[in-house]
């Protein structure tokens, strides 16, 4: 579980960087980066639910 997280902070970070890009700078190529990690990010925030529930059941 913890490389999960893990996996997630970087996901965040590269999210957050691209999403700021395309705020400040009109950078479309950032957002579309953006939009790719925000998806990734609620695909392993579902698989997080998973094993954290499987570990509370534990």
């Amino acid at each position: 579980m913890e490389e999960l997280v893990k996996k997630i902070d970087e996901l965040y970070a590269q999210f957050k960087a691209d999403a700021t890009q395309q705020v400040a700078k009109g950078n479309k190529a950032a957002g579309l980066r953006a939009r790719k990690a925000a998806l990734e990010i609620g695909a392993l925030m579902k698989e997080f639910r998973k094993v954290s529930n499987e570990a509370a059941k534990a």
